[in-house]
């Protein structure tokens, strides 16, 4: 992976507490309230945004999760600016600028493999039987750069039960949408598309993961991963693959599109682990994106924090050999 340098982004504008809880008040400051970019009201499933790709609707969220962290949160400008999405373009501004033609409505989501309920559904249904929660969560990117973001969306383990996996199940693939015509970065050949990805079903059923539907109480921007993509926090940001339309459970572990592209630089689990480098750079701190230039230089976290809660997982391996 390419690192590059962070936009100018002072600390200032980093939202303030007060603002995150009152989020009317952040999106007008933000600028997206009586704007096209903000449609209508409740979840976003309620509206069309087919008629233009750049709508971001509100979405209805239960506020507070204990699963969140209490660090502060960036600017959805730095969320919406400041992306890794191949699809679009290799440079961390492209997604940004490069996605207002890709349409995330309507959409549907195929699950398939070991499970007793498979089929395609609509996204609206796929969505409706759980609740969307709000999970302040850090983010940390292999390329050692970090920020916090508010995501809004629902327990990927209680999906995962709606469709009763068999014994067999021992993982959950994952699958991005191509549409070269919409997302030009798949015309470059960078990297082999689909993007693909996976967890281990121990992985996918803990309370952290999450699929997301939207970040600061509206639904996904295209550079986001609209309109549903993985998040898994405690491991580097490319696992939280983007815009998917298949999850499959499977017996054998499935292949990953970074462990393909580079296989002695990005492994299976790729879990957040400041004692094993990147073969190309040191993985010990991070960049916090939104505190300047060069953003501020921090120790990583291993688990990027998340150890207590998801530790136990890996019991017994050398997690130098599943970098």
């Amino acid at each position: 992976m390419i690192i590059r340098k962070p936009a100018d982004i002072n600390p200032s504008e980093i939202t303030p507490e007060s603002v995150f809880h009152g989020r009317r008040e952040f999106l007008r400051r933000a600028g997206l309230a009586g704007t096209g970019l903000l449609a209508g009201s409740g979840c976003a499933a309620e509206e069309d945004p087919a008629e233009d790709p750049g709508t971001l609707s509100k979405l209805e969220v239960a506020s507070g999760s204990p699963y969140s962290t209490d660090a502060e949160p960036n600017s959805l400008e730095d969320i919406m600016s400041y992306n890794n999405f191949y699809e679009f373009g290799l440079d961390k501004s492209d997604p940004a600028r490069l996605s207002g033609d890709f349409r995330p409505r309507p959409w549907s989501v195929t699950v398939d493999g070991e499970a007793e309920l498979t089929g395609t559904f609509d996204l609206d249904d796929f969505i409706r039987p759980h609740p969307i929660e709000e999970r302040v969560y850090r983010l940390r990117c292999v390329e050692a750069w970090s920020m916090v973001v508010p995501w809004n969306g629902i327990a990927l383990g209680d999906l995962i039960k709606r469709f009763k996996p068999t014994s067999r199940a021992k993982y959950v693939a994952f699958e991005t949408v191509v549409r070269p015509e919409e997302m030009p970065g798949q015309r470059r050949g960078v990297l082999d598309f689909p993007y693909v990805e996976g967890l281990t079903m121990a992985e996918a059923m803990n309370p952290l993961s999450i699929l997301a539907l939207g970040v600061y109480g509206v639904s996904l921007p295209n550079q986001n991963g609209a309109p549903i993509r993985l998040v898994v926090p405690w491991k580097y940001g490319f696992k939280s693959i983007k815009s998917i339309v298949r999850i499959s459970f499977t017996e054998k572990e499935p292949p990953t599109t970074w462990n393909l592209a580079a296989p002695r630089e990005y492994g299976f689990y790729a879990n957040v682990n400041p004692e094993v480098n990147h073969p190309r750079w040191s993985q010990a701190k991070e960049r916090t994106i939104g505190t300047g230039f060069f953003g501020e230089k921090k120790p990583t976290l291993m688990f990027n924090g998340y150890g207590e809660q998801v530790a136990s997982l890996y019991e017994g391996m050398d997690l130098r050999k599943f970098y």
